[in-house]
């Protein structure tokens, strides 16, 4: 997998803010492609950044890619963007409700990832989006591997969800940058 080094780190540093003064990147991309991990790595990179996971902004398999998910979006980064307050509500998944609210300064820079963080609806606030892809059934062993045997049963509609999703939101062909996330040997 591509991870992110020292000169992409310096693209992000020196990218434009288009969220107030938050330089806000997108990394989306089919599930288990490897989003997590390279923001994780993109984070401790940069400084004074932070990260939203779109899995805390989903509510439950039945609301993942949903105007609700592009609602939550473009007011998280509404308030980013006039009022430097980052204000979001994390989905407990266990619990099947919502958590008590994060509410925090906004970072130089935001890096949302998941399925979803790249959609249309926020592309004015996004300042660079990344595309990492992972055939269908390798991100589908990893979720299983990484979540856990309970969530296949909910994993067919998801995927076919995030091909609609992609499809309509065409988000690999408006990615500023395509990687890979089948391991590099």
């Amino acid at each position: 997998m591509n991870q992110p080094n020292a000169k992409f780190a310096e693209l992000v540093i020196s990218a434009k803010p288009k969220c107030g003064e938050t330089v806000v990147i997108a990394i989306d991309g089919p599930a288990g492609s490897g989003k997590t991990t390279f923001a994780s790595q993109l984070h401790d990179l940069v400084v004074n950044s932070g990260v939203v996971h779109m899995d805390d902004l989903y509510r439950g398999w039945d609301n993942t890619l949903t105007p609700d998910l592009s609602f939550t979006l473009q007011k998280l980064l509404s308030d980013i963007s006039s009022r430097k307050q980052l204000s979001y509500q994390k989905y407990d998944w266990e619990l099947h409700k919502l958590a008590q609210p994060t509410d925090s300064s906004a970072p130089k820079f935001l890096i949302l990832e998941g399925v979803g963080a790249g959609q249309k609806s926020i592309e004015e606030f996004v300042s660079i989006l990344i595309w990492i892809e992972v055939p269908t059934l390798i991100g589908l062993e990893r979720v299983i591997q990484r979540d856990g045997i309970e969530v296949a049963p909910f994993m067919e509609e998801f995927l076919q969800s995030q091909s609609r999703h992609f499809e309509q939101e065409d988000t690999k062909k408006r990615a500023d940058y395509h990687l890979s996330g089948l391991p590099t040997n």
